[in-house]
């Protein structure tokens, strides 16, 4: 008999929206849309959307060589944060290719969270615990700790008044947090951080304290337009700010150097585990690269569908849709670093038709800043 699905803290308040459609998602039952991805996209593009992300793993990572660690573990530079700052790192095994994709938040000098993807919470949590080091501890918070994720240009004056004026959001910096913010009368960790392309803000707090949370946010959010989103428009608006999912962008056959994400991996930071084989990597030319591409036939490229170039299969999109902002038919796609170039004309495998594509620039969507 299959086990039944896991569900968040929030998954009771889902009844209040007729149109909610839930869905098995790596194991969790969750809402695939409320109202619609269309307009769920487009309200966060223009107004407010939040996201139950709940779902997602967080470790706490302590100790006095805990920084060290971490430093061993990910590709980005932990030493540069301060208490209060965030980054974007990776996981990597020895050969570069990557173990999961997260976020690591300096709580102090000595304590550290992990925010991680939820299909990856057992795989990472082993990954960590073998390589721990000196007084080092490691513990999965997972299962005690929500996520939700506050995200669009209005989403700074909502959280100000969810949080009844005692804190403006506004004046945090992006990749920054601050602990004890009351939201709905519990406490919460809020960051300037998100998965969609827009400004806003990710708030951790107490699961038993996440449904409070959640309706003080929709009712603060309510004369700004604010509504909930699920994970279709989430996927839709994080491919074009062409922010990577794991699994299709990156894998463990998809280095961090592949899939463009070469800022965020500090090759002269000193040793960390994957460091040789990404060097090497970067020094012999990446072999393929992450690229946008553009249908010019009448067509829509979706994940795994081949790429073709020559008369030869010379990659894979790793995700497609038409795009709700742009209405265009796009695609990002893992392909032969010969073909990577801006303009070279592709064929995609569209239902067993290869259909004339381009590659074209990418991220194919950039926030204005709201003035």
């Amino acid at each position: 008999m299959d086990s039944p699905l896991k569900r968040t803290p929030i998954y009771p308040l889902y009844a209040e929206f007729p149109e909610a459609r839930c869905i098995d998602f790596g194991g969790w039952e969750l809402p695939v849309q409320f109202s619609g991805i269309q307009k769920e996209h487009e309200a966060v593009r223009t107004r407010a959307g939040l996201f139950d992300v709940s779902h997602m793993g967080e470790f706490l990572v302590t100790g006095r060589y805990a920084e060290a660690f971490l430093q061993r573990l990910t590709t980005n530079d932990v030493a540069k944060l301060k208490d209060g700052q965030a980054q974007y790192a990776l996981l990597c095994y020895p050969d570069g290719g990557v173990v999961d994709d997260l976020l690591v938040y300096r709580i102090t000098s000595d304590q550290f969270l992990l925010v991680v993807n939820a299909a990856n919470i057992g795989k990472d949590f082993d990954w960590l615990r073998e390589h721990l080091i000196g007084d080092v501890a490691l513990e999965d918070r997972s299962d005690a700790l929500a996520l939700l994720a506050l995200q669009g240009p209005e989403a700074a004056a909502i959280l100000r008044s969810a949080a009844g004026g005692d804190f403006d959001g506004g004046r945090l910096a992006p990749f920054h947090f601050a602990t004890g913010i009351p939201i709905g009368g519990a406490k919460a960790l809020v960051s300037r951080t998100g998965y969609t392309g827009e400004d806003g803000f990710e708030i951790c707090l107490a699961a038993e304290d996440a449904p409070q949370a959640w309706q003080a946010l929709l009712a603060a959010g309510k004369p700004c337009g604010l509504v909930p989103a699920g994970l279709g428009a989430r996927d839709t608006l994080r491919f074009e700010a062409r922010l990577p999912l794991y699994g299709q962008e990156l894998s463990s056959t998809i280095s961090p150097l592949e899939a463009g994400l070469g800022f965020f991996v500090k090759l002269d930071k000193g040793d960390f585990i994957g460091r040789d084989a990404l060097l090497a990597q970067k020094a012999g030319g990446v072999p393929r690269k992450l690229v946008g591409i553009e249908m010019i036939d009448r067509g829509i490229p979706r994940h795994a569908y081949g790429v073709f170039a020559d008369g030869r299969r010379i990659g894979e999109v790793t995700s497609g849709t038409q795009s709700p902002t742009l209405k265009r038919n796009l695609g990002l796609a893992l392909v032969d670093a010969r073909f990577a170039a801006l303009g070279t004309e592709l064929q995609v495998d569209v239902r067993g038709k290869l259909l004339k594509a381009q590659v074209v620039p990418a991220p194919f969507y950039k926030r204005t800043p709201k003035e």
